[in-house]
């Protein structure tokens, strides 16, 4: 595997309970380039004083913001509240927008339910489209995206290039389930979430070292690779996370 082939970082939310300097501090201590923030607790969308500050910070700290990891939710938020999403991403200066698609997973939804979650997509993609900027839907049990076979339908049905998906692996499924997820979405996949558990362990993401190889194996071009949450949910853990995951790209240390 090529060496820095992927762009690695990290995922806001893994640190709730931490400010943004204390977290950009870490990042540049664990050599970690490229944030998602989170716009539950660290960027709200309507908070233009928080997000000029953030962007103040990622300058200092040389950190990029790759993505904007939103909670808006297609089928159960109105539309019209999406855009603040989006304007809020382009000051943060990204172009990449992570949401969550439905309210469950598809196989306990109706032609109808499906039907009108659909046409929110595809009025989501349309207004992406509009700003230039791309939303993903989050890889999520619970969520229409939960079965590989509708998330690859509902990609093909929306046929947008500002309409794609994060993957993460299920820590409930096997290796084998996962690997099919991703092999199915390929062409789809934007940026990984990055963590090693198994049910409700949480793991050293050192442990899953060939496991995650073989993930990666299937990607092909450039990716960002974002860790997401701590074993230990620990801050001071985050260098070691890091370096786990250079190791796994084959990124010099």
């Amino acid at each position: 595997m090529e060496a820095q082939k992927h762009r690695t970082g990290l995922v806001s939310v893994s640190f709730r309970g931490h400010s943004p300097r204390e977290i950009l501090s870490a990042m540049k201590e664990a050599g970690l380039s490229y944030i998602e923030w989170g716009s539950d607790v660290h960027a709200p969308c309507h908070d233009r004083a928080r997000l000029d500050e953030l962007v103040a910070l990622m300058k200092q700290f040389g950190v990029r913001c790759c993505s904007y990891g939103t909670y808006f939710r297609l089928g159960q938020m109105p539309l019209s509240e999406l855009e603040p999403y989006i304007l809020a991403a382009k000051t943060l200066g990204t172009d990449t927008l992570r949401l969550w698609c439905g309210t469950k997973s598809g196989a306990e939804m109706t032609p109808d339910e499906v039907a009108s979650l659909l046409s929110e997509c595809r009025a989501a993609a349309d207004m992406a489209e509009k700003h230039g900027v791309t939303l993903c839907t989050e890889c999520h049990m619970g969520t229409f995206t939960e079965r590989p076979e509708d998330a690859l339908w509902l990609m093909r049905e929306v046929a947008s290039p500002h309409f794609r998906t994060y993957w993460q692996p299920f820590q409930w499924r096997t290796v084998e389930q996962n690997l099919h997820y991703l092999r199915t979405l390929l062409p789809y996949v934007t940026h990984l979430h990055v963590f090693q558990w198994k049910g409700a362990a949480r793991y050293s993401l050192s442990e899953g070292f060939g496991e995650w190889q073989d993930y990666l194996a299937l990607l092909q071009g450039s990716h960002t690779l974002l860790l997401e949450f701590m074993p230990d949910d620990k801050l001071e853990t985050l260098g070691a996370e890091a370096s786990a995951l250079r190791a796994i790209t084959g990124e010099m240390q």
